[in-house]
C-alpha cells in the first residue's frame, strides 16, 4: 500500500487572509481545523494524486483491517476503485491522537469486580470522547477529492456513482471558499433506466441508457434552514433507495458531529427507474442535497433553487423563526413547486404547489411515502415548456460565480481538438453507421477482404506457388488500396492532436473524443441494441422449441443483419487506433521501414498510450484477426520506452455477458475501452505496473491482462462460433502464464460450453510445451459461504473437467485420462466462487460488498501464483503472440506451432554451448601439443586417460561452473531447464570424446616413435661419426677455408662415401607406384583393358559423386517396376497429360492407379523425351547414396591401416575395391537396378583416385621416419655448415651453438605454427561472424558465399553433401583470413608466439647455464638441463656431446646460442603464413573439428539442412527456420518431366499428396508426412508461408543448369511463378537474415 507522506503546502498551512476578507476568527478556525485535518491524512492540496498513483499493482488491500489515518485516505480510493461501498466505513487504528469511535467505550483497565453498584459506576468520571480526534468519513472523501488530479477525480466519482453514491455538484474550495462545479468528473457516467409507457392500451418498456451530463431530468432540491434534530439526508435516501444511504447522513456508522469539508457541498444522486409497478418515480429524476445551512451558503442555494423543479425546504418551525419565514416567502415568487418540512409541527397544508408537511410525532416511513406522492404530483402538474423546468448537468457551465472545471486550459485544448473531429460527422448530419466507412475505410471490406485471404494463404490448393503468388499480389494490391485510401481527414487529425499535444491536453482530447463519440452514437446503438435483444429473444424462444423451421431460419438471417447493423453503428477509440494499425501496416509493406514518414510514427504514439495504461487492441474482433506488424511494432516501440521489461500475462476466458471486463475493472481498477452499450469485441491488452514495495515479492515489472470478447457470441452460430471460440481461447490461453476461467452463474450447459473449449486450449499448451496455470471464477453464485455447497460444487466442476479432458484427448490425439494430466490443477485451491455482483436489483442497486471481497481473493490468489513465477520479457510476449497467431492460422495448431522464444533461447544456449565446446577443445589442444614434445623428446612412453582427465580438469570444472550459473541465472533460466540434463551430458559426452581422441592421437604418436626406434637409435651414432667426419675434412681443408664453391665440392664428393659407409647394410625404402596395383586389381574382378583405359582417359570418374542424372550408367531395359517418386493430386481422379503424346487424350478419366500402369510403358523413357531423365528421383538419390558410402567407407578403412608406420601394401587398394564392390552388388539385389560396368569402373576409378591422395601422404611420413638414407639425405645441409664452420676456425663452443640453434630453428617453427594454428582459430571462433555463433549462423554465411559465387557446382555439392561444401567453405574462409583481410592480426598473434618461444629458450639457457656452473657439471648435464626445460614446448633431437667435451666456457656458450639464436628468430618472424599449411595442427580443421560436430541430416523434400548444433539430438526432432522448393532436390510430378516447386513447409499445410519412394503405389498425405517413413518421421516441418526469397532467387538463377542437371523442366506445374524473377540476388541474400528473426 502506497503510503507517500504528504505534506501540507504552505498555501493551505498559512491561508493568506487578508483582514478585508477576514470574516472573523470562526473562518479563521474553520481553516485551521482542515489544515490539521489534511495532515492527519498525510495529503497536500499542491501535489495532486493522478490515477497511476493508483492502478498498479500493490500490496493487498485487507478488507476488515483497522488502519492508521495517514493511509486512510489512500485505503479510501483503493477500496473505492474495488466497488466497495463500504470504504466509507474504515475502522481506524486505535493509538493516542488518533483514536476513534472504537476506543470510546474503554473500561480504564477495571474489572467488573471493582464495582459493586450502580451508583460506583457513575461516581467514575466521565469519558473524555473527543470529537477533534475522530474524522468524519464524507471528510476523507472530499479531502481524496481536493488532492487529486482531474482524472482521477473522474475515475472516483465514476465509481461513486456505481456505487449509487451521491456525487459533489458544487464544491466550494476548502481554503478559498470559491464554488466548483466539477462537470468533467460526471463525463463517464451513464444512467440507465426503463420507463413505462402505455401505447395501445398495453404497456410498454421502453430502455433509455444516457450520458449523465446529456440526461434532462426534473431536478428536486433539498435545503437545510438552520440546525435540526432530524436527518435531512437520511429521509433523502429513503426516496431514491431506503435500503442504502445514497447520501452519507449523522446516523450512518462513523459519523461525527464535526465535519470541515463537506458544508456548502451540494451532492447529485438520480433516481432510475427499472420500469416495475413498484417503482418510486416512473421517470428518471435527480435529487440535490445541499450540506450544512442553506442560510449561510447563499450562492449554492441561489443556484439549486433557481435550476430546480421542484424546492425541499427543512425547517424547525416556520412560526417561531421569522428569518426562515421570510426566506420561504422570498422563495414562493419563483412559482416553482415548494415543500417545507415542519420539524415541530404536525399539520399537513397544501395549497397551488406549496406544501408544508410537519414531521412531528410521524413515522419516516410514512413522511417518506407522503414526499413522494407529492413529489409525482407537483412535477406532473407543471404544465408548458416555461413551467416545466429540465436539469441538465451540462448547463452549469453557463451559470455565472462559479468556476467549471472544464474551463482549464488542457481541457479545453482536448475538447477543442476533439470537436473538430466530430465536426466532421456532425456538418453533414452523417449518419453513424457510415462513419467508419466513410472515414475508416482501411479496417473495413479492404483489411476483412485481406484478412480472408491471408488465411487462405495457410491452406492452398492446385497448382500451389502459383495460387500462393497471385494471393499474395492480391493482399499487395489491398495493400496498396488501402495506402490510397489512408488520408482521410479524421486520421489526420486524430495524428495531428496526438502528436501535438501536451501530455494532459492529449489525456483530455482520447477522454472527449471517446465521450463525444459515445453521445453521437448513443441513440442509434441504442435502438439497433434493442432491437437486437428482441429479435434474439424470439430466436431463443423458436429455439428453445426445437423448431428448425423456415421462420427459425428467416428470425437469424434478420438477427444477422441486426448484428451488421450492430457493428456499423459501434464506433469508438479502438476504431480509430485499428485504423492506425492498418494504415502502418499497409504502408510497411509496400514502402518498407521508414524513419521519416508520418505513419512509421503510429507505434511510438500507441505505445506511449499503451505505458500511460491505455487499452490496446491485440486482435480485431471484427476481422477475427491478429495485425501481427502493427502489434510486433508497437510493442518493440514500448521496449524502446521502458527496456525489455518482464510481464506477467494474465488472460481472461468466460462465455459472452458473463462479466469479465466488469470482474477486471472490480479487480485492477482497470477500464477497457469498449464502445458505448457493447461487450468487448476481440482482444484488448494492458499494461499494469507492479509497485515498488510489491517488487520484493513479484520477479517481474508489469502485470499484463489480456481481455477477451465473450465465447459463444450470440451473433456467431454453429461451427463459425466454434471455430472463433477455440481459435480465440488457444490465442489467450497461450498468451498468458496465467487463464482466468470466468463462469457465470451455475448452469451446467453453460459451464460445460466453456469448458469444453478451454480444456482443448490448454491440451493444445501442453502438446506444445507450454505450461499456463488457471484459475476458475465462479459468479453470481446464491451462497458463497456455504461450504458444503462449494465442496459439491468443486466435485461437479472436477468431474466435468475430466469428461472434457478424455474428450478432447480424442480430438487432439493424446493421452489424458483426467483434467489434471492436461495442466497442474488443483480443485481446492484453483477454484474461487464469487457472489452476485448487485446487492438487490438494477438499476438503483450499488455492488454487492462481498462481490467486491471474494473478486480481491481471486486477486490475491492470481498474485500468489504469479509470485512463483518470473513472467517473461516484452519481446518474448511479443515473438508468442507471432508464434501462437501463425499456428492458429494452420489447420493443425500442434505440428504448427512455433516457440520463437524458445528457440531464441535454445540458439543462445547453443552458442554457449559453442563457447564452452570451444574452450574445452583449446585446452585440449594445448594439452596434446605439451604430450606431443614430451613424446617426441622421449620423455613420455604412455598416456593415461587419468593423466589427460586431471590435466583438463580445472578447465572442465570451470566451464561446468559458467554452464550452471547460465542455468541458474539467465533471465530465461525457466525455459533453459528443460534442456540443462541434455546439455550436461552432451558436455560430459563432448569432454569425454576429447579425452579419447587426444589420447588416440599420442597414442598413434607413442606407435610411430617406437616403430623408428631403431632409426631413432642410429641417429646419434650416425652424427656423432658424421661429426668426426665433418671435423677431420675441416682440418684437412683449413687452407681452402675462403673458397666456398671449393668447399661444397669436397663435402660433396666425399658425403656419398660416408652415406655409404655408415648404413652398408639397408636398403632403401622404394617409392610406390598405385597405378599398376589398380590395373591388377581391375583384371582381377574381371573388367576389360580397353574400358579401364577409356574410363581414364574420359575422366569423367573424378564428377561422379556430382552427377546430376545417372541414367547412363543404368540398363534401363532391365528395369522391373519403374514409378517416378514425386509428387501427385490424387484428389482428382484425372492425370494431367501435357501433350507428350497424342495418344492419350487431353484428360483422361481413369483412376490414377490404372492410368498409370497403362503409360508408363510409353513413359519408359522413349527416346523422343532426350530431357528426360530415365531414372526416378529416388532411384538417382539411392546411386548417390551408394557413391558417398562406397567412398566413405573406403577411404575410412585407409584411414585406419598403419601406412606411416608400416608402410604401404597392395593389399589396402584390394579392400577397398572388395568395399565398393560388395556396395555395388548389395545395390543391385535391394534395388533391382543393374548398373552397366562403366558405374563400377568409374566408382571404383573414384574411390583410388581419394584413397591415393592419403596413401602418399602416409607412405611420405613413413619413409622420412624409417630409411636411415632419406633421413641422412636431410642431414646433408646441416653437416656441411659443421664442416664449413670447422674450416673457418670455430671453437667446438661456436660450431654445436650453430647445430643447437639449427635444431631449435626447426622445432621453434614448428611450435609457433602449432600454437598460432590454436590462436588463429581461437581468434576466429570468437571474432569471425560465420564461426562466433551456432549451426544456423554457419549456415546462413555458407549460403551468402554460394550467392557471392554463383557457382552451379558448389551449390550441387552443398546439396548433395552440405558438409563437404561447408569445410571447403571454412577452409576457404580460414585462407582468406589469413592472407587478406587480417594478415596484420595473424602476423600479430605469430610474433607473440616467437616471443613467447624466445623468452622460454632464454631461460632455459639461463637455467642450464646456472645450473652447470652450480654443480660443475660438464657439457653432457648441459644439453640435458636445457632439453629438460624444454620438454613440453620443442621437440628437440637428441644432442650429441661426444665430439664437444672440451667445452667448459658455459658463459661463452650461452652467449653463442644466443646469439645464434637471435638471427633465427628475427628470420622465424618473418615467416610466410604458408608455413602453417605444413605442419601438424592447421586452423582450418581445428575450425572443421569444432563447427562441423553437429547434425547434417537433410530434410527428404527439400534437402535442407537441420540447423541443430548438437550432433546427435536422438531426444528432439529434425528442424530448419526455413525449407526450399522440393524441385531442387530433383522432385517432381510422377510421370512428367516437370519439377515441383512447391516449398514443403506449404505442401504440409494442403491437402496435397505424394509417393514417399519410387516404388510405392500408395500416396501418403502431406499433413501426415511423419508416417511416410524413417526418414520422414523424425523430421518437424512447420507450415509456413515459405517467403524466404534465398532459394526463389536460385531456382531462378540456375533455371537452365537445374534442367540440366536434373533432365526435367520448369513447366506445367512446375512452371516459376513470375513473382520469383523479380528477386534480386541482393535481395535473396537480405532474406537469409530472416533465419535469425
Amino acid at each position: 500500500m502506497p503510503t507517500r507522506a504528504r505534506t501540507l503546502s504552505a498555501n493551505l498551512l498559512n491561508p493568506v487572509v487578508s483582514p478585508g476578507r477576514m470574516l472573523g476568527s470562526s473562518i479563521s478556525s474553520a481553516i485551521l481545523c482542515k489544515t490539521k485535518l489534511f495532515v492527519r491524512f498525510h495529503l497536500q492540496l499542491q501535489q495532486t494524486l493522478s490515477p497511476a498513483d493508483f492502478l498498479q499493482i500493490c500490496e493487498p488491500v485487507k478488507q476488515h483491517h483497522v488502519t492508521s489515518e495517514k493511509e486512510l485516505a489512500h485505503i479510501f480510493l483503493y477500496r473505492m476503485l474495488m466497488l466497495d461501498y463500504r470504504a466509507r466505513y474504515i475502522p481506524v487504528r486505535p493509538g493516542s491522537p488518533e483514536a476513534t469511535h472504537s476506543e470510546s467505550i474503554r473500561d480504564n483497565e477495571s474489572t467488573e469486580n471493582d464495582f459493586s453498584d450502580l451508583d460506583a459506576l457513575l461516581s467514575i468520571e466521565d469519558t473524555d470522547l473527543t470529537e477533534q480526534t475522530r474524522v468524519h468519513p464524507i471528510d476523507v472523501q472530499m479531502a481524496v477529492f481536493h488532492c487529486s488530479d482531474s482524472f482521477l477525480k473522474q475515475m472516483m466519482i465514476t465509481k461513486l456513482s456505481q456505487c449509487q453514491y451521491a456525487l459533489p455538484l458544487l464544491v466550494p474550495d476548502p481554503v478559498t471558499m470559491k464554488i466548483q462545479c466539477p462537470l468533467w468528473t460526471f463525463r463517464q457516467i451513464t444512467k440507465t433506466w426503463k420507463v413505462i409507457e402505455i401505447k395501445d392500451g398495453s404497456n410498454i418498456v421502453t430502455m433509455k441508457s444516457v450520458p449523465v451530463c446529456k440526461a434532462r431530468t426534473p431536478l428536486v432540491s433539498f435545503f437545510r434552514l438552520g440546525s435540526l434534530a432530524v436527518s435531512k439526508s437520511q429521509l433523502i435516501n429513503t426516496l431514491i433507495n431506503d435500503r442504502h444511504s445514497t447520501f452519507f447522513h449523522r446516523n450512518c456508522p462513523g459519523s461525527t458531529k464535526s465535519r470541515y469539508l463537506m458544508d456548502g457541498v451540494a451532492e447529485i444522486a438520480w433516481y432510475c427507474p427499472a420500469g416495475k409497478p413498484n417503482d418510486a418515480f416512473n421517470d428518471c429524476i435527480a435529487f440535490c442535497n445541499l450540506r450544512g445551512d442553506a442560510l449561510s451558503t447563499e450562492k449554492q442555494r441561489n443556484i439549486l433553487i433557481e435550476k430546480s423543479s421542484v424546492n425541499v425546504f427543512f425547517v424547525a418551525s416556520l412560526q417561531e423563526n421569522q428569518k426562515n419565514k421570510a426566506f420561504i416567502s422570498a422563495c414562493l415568487k419563483s412559482h416553482k413547486p415548494l415543500i417545507c418540512l415542519c420539524v415541530d409541527s404536525c399539520n399537513i397544508k397544501a395549497k397551488k404547489g406549496i406544501y408544508i408537511i410537519g414531521l412531528k410525532d410521524r413515522s419516516q416511513a410514512d413522511v417518506s411515502e407522503q414526499l413522494k406522492e407529492i413529489i409525482k404530483e407537483s412535477l406532473s402538474s407543471l404544465d408548458g415548456p416555461s413551467l416545466k423546468p429540465s436539469f441538465q448537468l451540462e448547463m452549469m457551465a453557463e451559470v455565472s460565480g462559479i468556476r467549471v472545471d472544464e474551463s482549464e486550459p488542457a481541457c479545453q485544448e482536448g475538447k477543442s481538438a476533439a470537436k473538430k473531429i466530430m465536426h466532421l460527422f456532425t456538418k453533414d448530419n452523417m449518419n453513424v453507421s457510415k462513419i467508419k466507412h466513410e472515414f475508416l475505410p482501411c479496417q473495413g471490406d479492404l483489411w476483412h477482404k485481406w484478412s480472408k485471404i491471408h488465411k487462405e494463404l495457410y491452406n492452398l490448393r492446385g497448382h500451389i506457388e502459383k495460387e500462393k503468388s497471385k494471393k499474395q499480389q492480391e493482399l499487395k494490391t489491398i495493400r496498396q488500396e488501402q495506402c490510397a485510401a489512408s488520408c482521410s481527414k479524421l486520421m489526420e487529425l486524430f495524428i495531428k492532436s496526438l502528436s501535438s499535444l501536451p501530455l494532459t491536453d492529449k489525456q483530455y482530447f482520447l477522454k472527449w473524443t471517446q465521450i463525444l463519440m459515445d453521445d453521437f452514437s448513443t441513440d442509434d446503438l441504442s435502438s439497433v441494441l434493442q432491437s437486437y435483444g428482441e429479435k434474439w429473444s424470439e430466436v431463443l424462444a423458436l429455439k428453445n422449441k426445437h423448431m428448425k423451421s423456415h421462420l427459425l431460419i428467416k428470425k437469424q438471417t434478420e438477427l444477422e443483419e441486426i448484428s451488421k447493423k450492430l457493428q456499423s453503428a459501434t464506433f469508438g477509440l479502438e476504431h480509430i487506433f485499428r485504423e492506425m494499425g492498418q494504415i502502418y501496416e499497409a504502408h510497411r509493406a509496400i514502402e518498407g521501414q521508414s524513419r521519416h514518414t508520418d505513419w512509421s510514427k503510429y507505434p511510438e504514439l500507441a505505445a506511449q498510450l499503451m505505458i500511460s495504461g491505455h487499452p490496446m487492441e491485440l486482435m480485431d474482433g471484427d476481422a477475427g484477426h491478429v495485425p501481427l506488424t502493427w502489434i510486433s511494432s508497437l510493442l518493440e516501440e514500448v521496449i524502446k520506452k521502458l527496456g525489455d521489461q518482464r510481464v506477467f500475462v494474465l488472460s481472461v476466458l468466460g462465455l459472452q455477458s458473463s462479466g469479465k471486463s466488469t470482474m477486471l475493472n472490480t479487480m485492477f481498477g482497470l477500464q477497457f475501452a469498449v464502445s458505448a452499450g457493447r461487450c468487448t469485441k476481440g482482444a484488448f491488452m494492458q499494461l499494469l505496473k507492479v509497485s515498488e514495495e510489491m517488487k520484493k515479492d513479484l520477479k517481474f515489472d508489469y502485470l499484463l491482462v489480456v481481455d477477451t470478447e465473450g465465447l459463444r457470441a450470440l451473433e456467431l452460430e454453429g461451427n463459425i462460433t466454434l471455430h472463433h471460440d477455440n481459435e480465440l481461447a488457444t490465442f489467450v490461453v497461450g498468451l498468458g502464464n496465467l487463464t482466468l476461467i470466468n463462469i457465470f452463474g451455475e448452469n451446467p450447459s453453460e459451464m460445460q460450453d466453456i469448458l469444453q473449449i478451454v480444456v482443448q486450449a490448454f491440451m493444445r499448451m501442453k502438446k506444445v510445451k507450454l505450461s499456463p496455470s488457471c484459475v476458475f471464477v465462479h459468479q453470481n453464485v446464491t451462497d458463497v459461504a456455504a461450504a458444503e455447497k462449494n465442496m459439491e460444487g468443486k466435485r461437479r466442476l472436477q468431474e466435468k473437467l475430466d469428461q472434457m479432458a478424455n474428450i478432447a484427448a480424442e480430438e487432439e490425439v493424446y493421452s489424458a485420462e483426467c483434467f489434471s494430466d492436461v495442466i497442474e490443477f488443483d480443485v481446492q485451491e484453483d477454484v474461487k466462487y464469487c457472489a452476485q455482483l448487485w446487492e438487490g436489483s438494477p438499476p438503483m442497486a450499488p455492488p454487492n460488498p462481498d462481490y467486491s471481497e471474494s473478486i480481491q481473493e481471486v486477486k490475491n490468489t492470481i498474485l500468489s501464483k504469479a509470485s512463483k513465477s518470473a513472467g517473461i520479457t516484452l519481446s518474448q510476449f511479443k515473438n508468442k503472440i507471432q508464434d501462437l497467431w501463425h499456428a492458429l492460422l494452420n489447420e493443425n495448431f500442434i505440428f504448427s506451432f512455433k516457440n520463437t522464444f524458445e528457440m531464441a533461447a535454445y540458439r543462445k544456449l547453443e552458442d554457449q554451448y559453442g563457447n564452452w565446446t570451444w574452450d574445452l577443445r583449446s585446452n585440449m589442444l594445448t594439452i596434446e601439443n605439451q604430450l606431443y614434445n614430451r613424446i617426441e623428446n622421449g620423455n613420455l612412453d604412455k598416456v593415461k586417460v587419468s593423466d589427460l582427465t586431471k590435466k583438463t580438469s580445472k578447465t572442465y570444472e570451470k566451464i561446468k561452473t559458467a554452464m550452471k550459473k547460465y542455468f541458474e541465472e539467465d533471465r530465461e533460466k525457466e525455459i533453459l531447464a528443460q534442456w540443462r540434463g541434455r546439455f550436461d551430458t552432451k558436455l560430459k559426452e563432448f569432454h569425454d570424446e576429447q579425452v579419447s581422441t587426444v589420447k588416440r592421437k599420442l597414442d598413434e604418436v607413442i606407435q610411430q616413435k617406437e616403430a623408428r626406434k631403431k632409426l631413432d637409435d642410429k641417429k646419434k651414432e650416425f652424427e656423432d661419426r658424421l661429426l668426426q667426419k665433418s671435423k677431420e675434412l675441416a682440418q684437412q681443408l683449413k687452407d681452402k677455408a675462403k673458397d666456398e664453391e671449393e668447399l661444397q665440392k669436397q663435402f660433396s664428393s666425399v658425403w656419398e662415401g660416408w652415406v655409404t659407409e655408415l648404413t652398408p647394410d639397408i636398403k632403401p625404402v622404394k617409392d610406390i607406384y598405385m597405378e599398376e596395383d589398380q590395373f591388377k586389381i581391375f583384371q582381377e574382378l574381371g573388367f576389360e583393358e580397353k574400358l579401364i583405359n577409356e574410363c581414364k582417359q574420359k575422366g569423367s570418374y573424378k564428377k561422379i559423386a556430382s552427377v546430376g542424372d545417372y541414367s547412363d550408367y543404368v540398363i534401363l531395359q532391365k528395369i522391373k517396376c519403374l514409378d517416378e517418386t514425386s509428387e501427385s493430386e490424387p484428389s482428382r481422379d484425372i492425370v494431367e497429360n501435357y501433350n507428350h503424346t497424342g495418344i492419350l487424350d487431353t484428360y483422361v478419366k481413369k483412376p490414377v492407379s490404372t492410368l498409370w500402369k497403362y503409360t508408363k510403358t510409353f513413359f519408359r523413357y522413349s527416346s523422343q523425351h532426350k530431357s528426360y531423365s530415365a531414372l526416378p528421383r529416388d532411384a538417382q538419390e539411392q546411386i548417390r547414396l551408394l557413391i558417398d558410402n562406397a567412398e566413405k567407407q573406403s577411404l575410412d578403412s585407409i584411414k585406419t591401416k598403419p601406412v606411416a608406420t608400416r608402410g604401404y601394401t597392395s593389399t589396402y587398394l584390394r579392400e577397398v575395391a572388395t568395399t565398393v564392390n560388395q556396395e555395388v552388388e548389395k545395390f543391385q539385389l535391394e534395388s533391382k537396378y543393374n548398373l552397366k560396368k562403366e558405374f563400377k569402373v568409374d566408382l571404383l576409378l573414384y574411390v583410388f583416385y581419394k584413397a591415393e591422395i592419403l596413401l602418399l601422404d602416409s607412405q611420405k611420413k613413413f619413409k622420412m621416419n624409417h630409411d636411415p638414407l632419406t633421413y641422412l639425405e636431410s642431414k646433408k645441409t646441416q653437416y656441411y655448415n659443421v664442416f664449413r664452420s670447422f674450416c673457418n676456425g670455430n671453437s667446438s663452443a661456436v660450431v654445436l651453438a650453430e647445430l643447437i640453434s639449427e635444431k631449435l630453428k626447426a622445432s621453434t617453427v614448428e611450435a609457433v605454427c602449432n600454437k598460432t594454428a590454436i590462436g588463429l582459430a581461437g581468434e576466429m571462433r570468437c571474432n569471425f561472424p560465420a564461426f562466433n555463433g551456432n549451426r544456423l549462423n554457419l549456415e546462413k554465411h555458407v549460403l551468402k558465399s554460394l550467392a557471392e559465387k554463383e557457382d552451379f557446382d558448389d551449390y550441387i555439392t552443398y546439396i548433395r553433401n552440405p558438409r563437404s561444401q561447408t569445410e571447403v567453405f571454412i577452409k576457404a574462409e580460414v585462407e582468406k583470413y589469413i592472407f587478406t583481410g587480417h594478415r596484420d592480426k595473424i602476423v600479430n598473434i605469430l610474433e607473440k608466439n616467437v616471443d613467447d618461444i624466445k623468452l622460454l629458450v632464454s631461460q632455459a639457457l639461463s637455467t642450464a647455464t646456472q645450473k652447470v656452473q652450480t654443480r660443475r657439471g660438464d657439457i653432457n648435464m648441459w644439453l640435458k638441463e636445457f632439453s629438460s626445460f624444454l620438454k613440453e614446448e620443442l621437440t628437440l633431437d637428441t644432442f650429441s656431446s661426444q665430439n664437444f667435451s672440451d667445452i667448459n666456457n658455459f658463459d661463452f656458450f650461452m652467449e653463442a646460442i644466443k646469439k645464434e639464436f637471435i638471427c633465427i628468430i628475427h628470420e622465424i618472424s618473418s615467416l610466410s603464413l604458408e608455413k602453417l599449411k605444413e605442419f601438424r595442427l592447421k586452423p582450418d580443421e581445428i575450425l572443421i573439428d569444432q563447427l562441423c560436430n553437429c547434425c547434417w541430416v537433410t530434410c527428404p523434400f527439400c534437402a535442407a539442412v537441420c540447423t541443430n548444433t548438437i550432433g546427435d539430438h536422438r531426444d528432439t526432432d529434425h528442424s530448419v527456420p526455413f525449407h526450399r522448393p522440393s524441385g531442387i532436390k530433383g522432385w517432381h510430378y510422377r510421370g512428367t518431366v516437370e519439377f515441383s516447386i512447391n516449398f514443403c513447409t506449404t505442401n504440409v499445410a494442403s491437402d496435397r499428396r505424394f509417393y514417399p519412394r519410387h516404388d510405392s503405389e500408395e500416396t501418403v498425405p502431406y499433413k501426415l508426412y511423419r508416417t511416410a517413413g524413417p526418414e520422414y518421421a523424425n523430421w518437424r516441418i512447420t507450415s509456413d508461408e515459405s517467403k524466404l526469397a534465398y532459394w526463389k532467387w536460385f531456382v531462378c538463377r540456375f533455371q537452365n543448369k537445374l534442367e540440366e542437371y536434373y533432365k526435367l523442366k520448369f513447366q506445367g506445374r512446375g512452371e516459376i511463378p513470375s513473382e520469383w524473377k523479380t528477386i534480386s540476388k541482393n535481395e535473396a541474400i537480405k532474406s537469409l537474415d530472416e533465419m535469425y528473426e
